[in-house]
């Protein structure tokens, strides 16, 4: 096999849930291949490098193998290689995610006529 279809990587390396996920996040361009924009139906090789962007944070990844089918998350992990940096600058934004204080948590019940002035103020519904 020389290469397989970007959408079907993605998901057979569960980077997205589903196929058509996967080749919206390229036709958004949350994908990069080499530094350039990813097509869903480009091919991609073993070597190359990709940036993917979704829910789960922002991946620099090298392919190492190829797959076309979806199979248990052990065998997709060993598709790709996360790049040290990518896997340095993720763990350092979870941790701040974690360090911040929720908002929402704090608040008990319902929010107040006064609390609810204000979300209504902040999102515009004056």
């Amino acid at each position: 096999m020389t290469g397989v279809r970007m959408d079907k990587w993605l998901w057979a390396a569960r980077f997205f849930k589903t196929r058509s996920m996967a080749a919206r996040a390229c036709e958004l361009g949350r994908i990069e291949v080499n530094g350039l924009p990813a097509k869903p139906a480009r091919e991609v090789r073993a070597g190359d490098l990709l940036r993917v962007k979704n829910d789960g944070g922002d991946f620099q990844v090298e392919v190492l193998a190829l797959s076309a089918m979806r199979g248990p998350a052990a065998v997709a992990q060993a598709l790709y290689r996360e790049t040290e940096a990518s896997l340095e600058l993720r763990l350092k934004l979870a941790e701040e995610r974690q360090a911040m204080p929720h908002g929402e948590a704090s608040r008990e019940g319902k929010p107040s006529k006064r609390d609810r002035r204000e979300i209504d103020r902040l999102r515009g519904r004056v």
